[in-house]
């Protein structure tokens, strides 16, 4: 599998980076690509077309229904309605997200004809749920946020070792069991800080650079990535807390780069 930090920005887009999307490959027995987009924040479908065509890939999965995760979903939209694959009879696009999410894009993009939805074919997906997309197989858990919202659990061929890598994306979450338990014996786990590095913080919205290296210590990750840092925020406070709780260096999501599980 390959992650590729698409936009990482928490809350809005920044100067530097969009909001939140991440791109998700990997090769399967025959060859062919597939290819999954984790979320679609604001300012994303400019930059997502450097590493693909958005209105080809196999599937998008959005963590929750906040504009910096899901806004660039009508926009997708009428890049498949409109743009260079218009007249190439696309079928719909495969959507996995919490209840409501098709709503979301509705109201986005101000129809009420349902016209921007129609271009996908939406799963509502919770606590438990699973979904298997070409060489990928997906597990959702129940997030901790003021609106419905999943973290993710994506397993595929490993592209440096035998057997599966594992990717887990929390999304925006407090610290809570189900996120937890899905990150488990991770190779690598991303997760929002969007609290920064304060130090008191509202339940149930975000976690802050200890939760976060608390919670991938906790699940024995062997590789963190922090992202969902406010660009208005100097990383560098947040990480240094990530790291002590993590007990090892973790990475800063950043735009552009490659990981390679």
């Amino acid at each position: 599998m390959r992650l590729t930090i698409v936009g990482c920005a928490g809350s809005t887009a920044g100067p530097d980076t969009p909001a939140s999307c991440y791109l998700v490959e990997a090769d399967d027995a025959d060859g062919r690509t597939w290819r999954i987009v984790l979320d679609l924040g604001s300012g994303a479908i400019g930059p997502l077309q450097r590493y693909c065509d958005p209105a080809r890939v196999d599937a998008v999965v959005v963590s929750h229904g906040h504009p910096d995760h899901c806004a660039d979903l009508a926009a997708l939209s009428v890049l498949r309605r409109y743009g260079p694959a218009a007249d190439d009879d696309l079928p719909p696009l495969p959507l996995y997200g919490p209840e409501g999410l098709d709503q979301r894009i509705v109201q986005i993009a101000g129809s009420e004809d349902l016209t921007a939805v129609a271009t996908y074919d939406f799963t509502a997906v919770g606590d438990g749920d699973t979904a298997a997309i070409g060489p990928f197989s997906l597990t959702f858990g129940r997030a901790w946020h003021p609106v419905p919202a999943v973290a993710m659990r994506i397993s595929g061929p490993s592209a440096i070792a035998e057997g599966a890598a594992t990717l887990v994306f929390t999304g925006d979450t407090d610290r809570c069991d189900e996120v937890l338990g899905l990150a488990r014996g991770c190779d690598v786990l991303l997760a929002e800080a969007g609290w920064g590095h304060s130090r008191v913080n509202a339940e149930g919205i975000h976690m802050n650079g200890t939760q976060a290296g608390t919670l991938a210590r906790d699940a024995g990750a062997a590789e963190l990535i922090v992202t969902h840092i406010a660009s208005w925020v100097d990383p560098g406070g947040t990480l240094e807390l990530a790291s002590v709780a993590y007990g090892a260096p973790v990475t800063h999501a950043v735009p552009g780069e490659t990981h390679v599980l």
